[in-house]
């Protein structure tokens, strides 16, 4: 017996030390690890994809010095011309280059539509870092054709092997709901939203750095994707060394071959409006899951599209050229990342709807106020809540969904999610530019404030679901 009791006592002194880091803290330990390594990678991988941006425009001006007859070239810029007269835009270089550039953006984003649901599956049965490390590599690839891209043809390539490379976003939403609580999972997605902003703040700055250093080298371009493709690969590095798997084998999908006999339904756009890829949700939880991605899309559909007619807006009306433009844009990001690391992260689990209602409501005033305004301080009063509403909208709503399915579905879940986001993103600047130029700025801003109303119905007539349990 005193033998027993001490064997106990012993026992309890070692549970006690184990008591020292619970299972919750450890959790949590673990949770904020994942997060600080995804938040890490993700800020490098928007480095590298954002210093293209304002070298677009020269690398169009380049290739169209070398077009010939038969080049591809010849073929976009013809279409892009043929739109041009359509909707009454002006022929200017610096709106033909501008228009040019979106027809480049939306063949990005229409590719990541067509690969984001299908890379989201396969990491529900192959585990979330080897698809990772697969994106990021072809990322690099990339990058790497890009550098030796002497005519367009080859440009195209590499924005193509981007296109379809690009599911590390969606997967990073699932690792984020792999290892987080509904009560902890908002702080991860204000986390991603914060990279993208430093992202999208800091590299079009080194991109035009870039410029300055090689503006009179017709291999301008070099430099800088060089530089991303270094990026690149430091990401497949850290995805390698650092990032850990956070779903185990022993939880992951079994059915491999649904992904490839399924496929018509993961490039269907019915198809993943409906979620009909992701099989075995409840009744409550496909209506949920549908009506938080149609407010997803008609979101980024309106905010996607007068996003892109912000320069024509500002050079009309305010003369602003490209530097002015870039410190708007500096403007609008810096605001994102101030509202996403010290308002965003510490919403509320349950509070996600009344914040997703409130983003869109605050951009309802800020195009209204857009259309008409002829003060600058008054457009950046708009462009204040504008940046605001795109700062709390996409979070909450992505923060919402993550709670629908189980642990095995979370990937195509979010991989469905981010593809309905890309094709708003590909068809939203055409609609919005059609409209600006055909109608002129007030009635395409007003249309847009209009519209927003309905998104913002569906999400107050929303109800919260409770999370499913693995």
């Amino acid at each position: 017996m005193t033998s027993r009791v001490s064997n106990n006592n012993n026992g309890m002194s070692t549970q006690s030390k184990v008591k020292e880091l619970s299972p919750v803290q450890f959790d949590e330990k673990r949770m904020n690890r994942v997060l600080h390594t995804i938040f890490v990678i993700l800020v490098v991988d928007l480095l590298a994809f954002t210093v293209i941006l304002p070298l677009l425009p020269s690398l169009l001006d380049h290739y169209g010095m070398f077009k010939g007859t038969r080049d591809f070239y010849k073929v976009l810029h013809n279409s892009v011309q043929s739109f041009r007269v359509f909707v009454g835009a002006p022929d200017t270089p610096r709106w033909n280059g501008v228009l040019f550039g979106g027809l480049i953006g939306s063949l990005f984003s229409f590719l990541q539509f067509l690969s984001s649901p299908m890379i989201g599956a396969a990491s529900d049965i192959y585990g979330r870092k080897p698809m990772m490390l697969l994106c990021m590599v072809g990322v690099a690839i990339s990058y790497a054709v890009w550098a030796v891209s002497s005519n367009f043809t080859l440009f195209v390539l590499a924005r193509v092997i981007g296109g379809i490379s690009k599911g590390n976003i969606s997967l990073s939403t699932a690792i984020v709901a792999d290892v987080s609580t509904p009560e902890k999972r908002g702080k991860g997605m204000a986390m991603i939203g914060i990279a993208f902003s430093i992202g999208f703040v800091f590299g079009p700055s080194i991109g035009a750095m870039f410029s300055l250093v090689a503006k009179d080298s017709t291999l301008f371009y070099v430099l800088p994707a060089l530089f991303a493709l270094v990026l690149a690969v430091s990401d497949i590095l850290l995805v390698k060394l650092y990032l850990e798997e956070t779903l185990p084998p022993q939880k992951r999908a079994k059915a491999v071959e649904s992904i490839f006999h399924n496929a018509s339904q993961f490039i269907n756009p019915v198809s993943l409006f409906n979620f009909s890829p992701v099989k075995d949700l409840k009744e409550e939880n496909y209506k949920s899951v549908r009506r938080i991605g149609v407010v997803y899309f008609l979101f980024l559909f309106i905010y996607s599209g007068l996003e892109f007619t912000l320069p024509f807006l500002m050079y009309n009306r305010f003369q602003y050229g490209s530097m002015q433009q870039g410190k708007m844009f500096l403007f609008i990001g810096t605001v994102m990342a101030l509202v996403q690391g010290g308002y965003v992260r510490r919403v509320k689990a349950g509070k996600e709807l009344k914040v997703a209602a409130q983003g869109i409501l605050l951009l309802i005033p800020s195009f209204l106020l857009m259309a008409y305004t002829s003060s600058i301080y008054a457009m950046y009063f708009g462009l204040a809540l504008f940046s605001f509403g795109s700062a709390t909208v996409v979070p909450c709503l992505t923060t919402l969904l993550s709670i629908h399915g189980r642990v095995d579905q979370k990937g195509a879940i979010m991989g469905i999610f981010r593809s309905l986001g890309a094709l708003a993103r590909a068809v939203g600047p055409v609609c919005a530019s059609t409209v600006y130029w055909s109608c002129g700025e007030a009635v395409c801003y007003c249309t847009g404030g209009v519209c927003m109303f309905l998104p913002l119905v569906l999400v107050i007539g929303m109800k919260t679901v409770k999370p499913v349990s693995d």
